[in-house]
């Protein structure tokens, strides 16, 4: 019986011993947030975390929106947050204004190579004078929000108007992005992507060559709703308050026509809502929308047949944020 006790007190000491190792692995992994489930932040995260040959395990993954990110990497729960942003980003200014100490990571040009290599980003510099914090330019990669409609309720009148007003009223949008809806940048992100019919013509008219295959329509003048719902991102990113007053405008300029726009995932989540026919217009970034009409990635099986290009939002740039007290300078530091 003794030797029992023994044993069974040898076995209680091993097994708080292995505890509190697993403990400490915990406590030592960084935590990093990569943006929600569906989303192209979460994606693209994992290949840049990839890059560095940082696996799942090597740390504590938060799927969180930039918002709640920014929230945490302040409060000191997050040590790192990966989003795509705007430039410059209102809510890593707030970061700052409430922290003052907020880092931006640079990619170095090997990780750079390796998500050119596996994604549709490329490489980007900000200008150390887009924040008041940075000292340097800042490597890192972009790609383009754009903006896409489902072919099932978006006729060919809608879709030209929407166009229209899109790039002819930017300038009564005061959000910070919406100086990049020009005609000029109108057609950024669409190579490979069919475009709506109604945004064709309205483009043509103003003297641009199209040369996307157009997307066949369902929707029709006939039997045209007049409520729909635009897909937008979490509250503490760019595309929420953006696709706000986008949808402000729209329905300021255009008869019969209502659009309320909802927090989402962004992109992923947007282009399955379409697919789905849960969503009748939706913002994303160009690459998960190429994969959305290929049938791959996040998409693979399950293609989105019934989406369109309506037109370019802004850059969407990869911005990755620490404080001065967590110590990281690289995603090196991790290892």
């Amino acid at each position: 019986m003794r030797k029992l006790k023994k044993n069974q007190f040898r076995f209680l000491a091993l097994l708080l011993g292995m505890i509190l190792l697993l403990a400490a692995c915990s406590e030592s992994k960084k935590n990093i947030a990569i943006g929600p489930p569906a989303s192209e932040t979460n994606s693209v995260s994992k290949i840049i975390l990839d890059a560095y040959g940082l696996e799942e395990g090597d740390y504590n993954e938060h799927q969180e929106g930039f918002g709640d990110a920014a929230d945490g990497v302040q409060d000191g729960n997050i040590d790192i947050s990966i989003g795509i942003l705007g430039l410059p980003a209102a809510s890593i200014e707030s970061l700052q204004a409430s922290s003052g100490d907020v880092v931006m990571i640079s990619l170095t040009d090997n990780a750079i190579k390796h998500i050119e290599a596996n994604s549709g980003y490329r490489r980007h510099t900000i200008p150390k004078d887009t924040y008041d914090f940075l000292e340097s330019d800042v490597e890192t990669v972009t790609a383009y929000a754009i903006l896409m409609a489902n072919t099932d309720t978006i006729n060919e009148e809608l879709g030209y108007n929407l166009t229209k007003i899109m790039i002819e009223k930017a300038s009564e949008n005061t959000h910070a992005q919406a100086k990049q809806m020009t005609l000029e940048n109108a057609l950024l992100g669409s190579e490979g992507l069919p475009i709506h019919p109604g945004a064709k013509r309205y483009y043509e008219e103003q003297g641009l060559t199209v040369e996307n295959p157009v997307a066949e329509l369902s929707a029709d003048v006939s039997d045209a709703k007049n409520e729909f719902i635009l897909g937008t991102g979490s509250q503490g990113g760019t595309y929420y308050p953006l696709g706000g007053e986008m949808a402000s405008i729209w329905n300021k300029n255009i008869d019969d026509f209502n659009v309320t726009n909802t927090e989402t995932g962004a992109s992923v989540e947007n282009l399955s809502s379409i697919r789905d026919g849960h969503m009748d217009l939706g913002m994303t970034v160009h690459v998960p929308a190429l994969q959305a009409i290929n049938g791959e990635a996040a998409f693979e099986g399950h293609k989105v047949p019934n989406t369109a290009f309506i037109g370019h939002i802004y850059p969407e740039v990869i911005q990755i944020v620490t404080r001065e007290d967590s110590g990281i300078k690289s995603f090196d530091d991790l290892k």
